[in-house]
């Protein structure tokens, strides 16, 4: 019910520093946050601890409409703003809602914020004041586990952090715990949950408390000033214990643990609370991660550089992601000639990606060729190569008749996407013969005895499209591969080139090998050659093509046009 204040208004400042003075004693007593708004001066108090959560200037401020528009979530702002509209036009003599705000970091927080509205004596609506809590919060406790919750985890943190100098938090996942919800059933997985809980608490020490933070992944915090060779062992103490009790159970579902361990020192002291509190979240999940890539079962101790390399990845990821979206800006396709070793006259080209990121950085096909395989972005990118380049050798078979051009294709795009109706299709909107593209694939590309890939390179061959065997000589299955699928060129890797040129054993070998693919009807490109020296010691061996840097770096198209142009083929000085 609605109260009148019977007060001057001299008494206001009085009365407002009051509400605040009460509010800022109950407020440690509380996981929600006490506010008053002055509705009549526009001065807002909040709860300090608010401020290390939310994107607040401060705990006391003016101008609270602005502050508000920028706080709250652009999609809740305008029933927020119409709701205290309707409190101050004295049509409404509380407040609850339930929205959005926007945490330290940007991320949106649900809260539900409750309020009544005190008149002065005139009637007018003067004081707002409640609570707002966080109605996205974990519960404090998970009763499958019997263990605390993240929720504990976190108000415990933030409690022990202003004091505390050093501590360890192992983070530990029960390894493909999807798969026993699957074939047995939750509740037989919340049995393992609950027994997992208790031997993980009879492996701990006096000064490590145990949380289930979620799913199948739980925290135990250490504060006894363990190292990194005590908590080790704690770990497989509880890998031992799960072990017995999976023994125990006649090995109804088998299942591992992994480990991931940060150290307090590990994250930035500058920080407030609750940010040091989501940086150790944030890199117990990357090192928990690292341990499941790594092969599971095992514990992973989180390392600044892995961490590093983790976040480079994601940078480019997001870059190349924002490359797709943006029509495929900051790809650029260059092009290296290769070369007839008789007559030096050029006879085709490989398209090699390039990338750029917003900022201006060139990153290497090393780093973004990976991701994009990974990420199976490689897919939508793959095609705008294969259309790029052929644009090219359209454009340069205006001037040389008889030019190719050779396109890498990844693994993923063979398993994953319809390549051969990419190809055909292709083609035909640029106009241009099968016999023009030389598709190539890279035997660390895990060439595999795979009916799949070996269908894909049978309709290609079908369509005319020419097949190049790449990185010949890198590993232990290329005469497999080529019995498997019977290219029309093998290419020779630079290493294996280099050997050649360095080792008398090594130069016989590779003269027996251009023998052999010359004697079942193979055309043979050697890769990697940088002078005239190595140039002659390989034209010896007669293979029937040459690429590398002596005849040019991989350039941009029309640098490429341009030095091979005019008309025709022509003899390259």
């Amino acid at each position: 019910m609605m109260k009148e204040l019977t007060i001057g208004m001299d008494d206001d400042k009085l009365l407002f520093d009051r509400y605040c003075e009460i509010a800022s004693s109950f407020a440690p007593c509380m996981n929600d946050y006490l506010y008053v708004y002055n509705l009549a001066e526009d001065i807002y108090y909040i709860s300090e601890k608010a401020v290390d959560r939310f994107l607040l200037p401060t705990n006391i401020f003016s101008n609270v409409g602005e502050v508000l528009s920028k706080l709250t979530h652009p999609d809740d702002f305008d029933v927020l703003e119409e709701d205290i509209a309707q409190v101050m036009a004295g049509k409404k003599d509380s407040h609850n809602l339930e929205y959005r705000w926007l945490g330290r970091e940007g991320s949106p927080i649900w809260i539900n914020c409750k309020g009544n509205v005190l008149k002065d004596k005139n009637g007018a609506p003067y004081i707002m004041m409640g609570c707002i809590n966080e109605i996205g919060n974990k519960q404090k406790a998970d009763n499958i586990s019997g263990l605390l919750g993240e929720s504990a985890l976190h108000d415990n943190v933030i409690r022990l952090l202003p004091t505390l100098n050093d501590a360890m938090f192992l983070r530990i996942g029960i390894d493909d715990f999807k798969i026993i919800n699957e074939r047995h059933g939750m509740e037989y997985g919340n049995f393992i949950l609950r027994e997992v809980a208790n031997r993980m608490q009879h492996c701990v020490g006096p000064l490590q408390q145990v949380y289930r933070i979620v799913s199948d992944e739980f925290m135990i915090l250490d504060l006894s000033g363990a190292d990194y060779e005590e908590m080790h062992r704690l770990y497989h103490r509880i890998r031992s214990s799960i072990d017995e009790m999976v023994a125990s159970e006649h090995y109804k579902a088998i299942y591992t643990i992994s480990g991931g361990l940060v150290e307090l020192r590990d994250v930035d002291s500058s920080q407030s609370e609750y940010d040091r509190y989501s940086e150790i979240m944030k890199l117990s999940e990357f090192a928990l991660t690292e341990a499941k890539l790594r092969g599971k079962n095992q514990l992973y101790y989180f390392r600044p550089e892995d961490y590093s390399a983790f976040l480079r990845k994601r940078y480019i990821r997001g870059c190349l992601r924002k490359s797709l979206s943006d029509n495929f800006q900051g790809f650029e396709l260059h092009f290296q000639p290769i070369i007839m070793t008789s007559g030096e006259f050029l006879f085709a080209a490989e398209s090699l990606l390039r990338f750029t990121t917003p900022s201006g950085e060139h990153i290497s096909p090393i780093e973004f060729i990976p991701i994009l395989e990974d990420s199976g972005m490689i897919i939508p990118v793959g095609k705008w190569i294969l259309r790029n380049a052929l644009e090219m050798c359209r454009r340069c078979r205006e001037f040389s008749p008889d030019f190719m051009i050779s396109v890498n294709f990844s693994y993923i795009q063979l398993l994953k996407s319809p390549v051969y109706e990419d190809v055909r299709r292709a083609l035909e909107e640029a106009d241009l013969p099968p016999s023009c593209l030389i598709v190539e694939l890279t035997e660390s590309g895990h060439l595999e005895n795979s009916p799949a890939i070996q269908n894909v390179w049978q309709k290609l061959r079908s369509l005319g499209v020419n097949i190049a065997l790449d990185d010949f000589g890198t590993g232990y299955s290329n005469l497999l591969n080529i019995g498997n699928l019977k290219p029309n060129i093998v290419k020779i890797d630079r290493g294996f080139t280099i050997k050649a040129l360095q080792n008398s054993y090594e130069y016989e070998l590779l003269i027996h090998v251009i023998k052999m693919v010359h004697s079942i009807g193979l055309n043979l490109v050697i890769e990697g050659i940088e002078n005239r020296m190595e140039l002659a010691q390989i034209t010896a061996m007669n293979p029937d093509y040459i690429q590398g840097y002596y005849y040019s770096k991989p350039c941009p198209k029309d640098e490429f046009i341009l030095k091979y142009h005019p008309a025709g083929p022509r003899t390259i000085a």
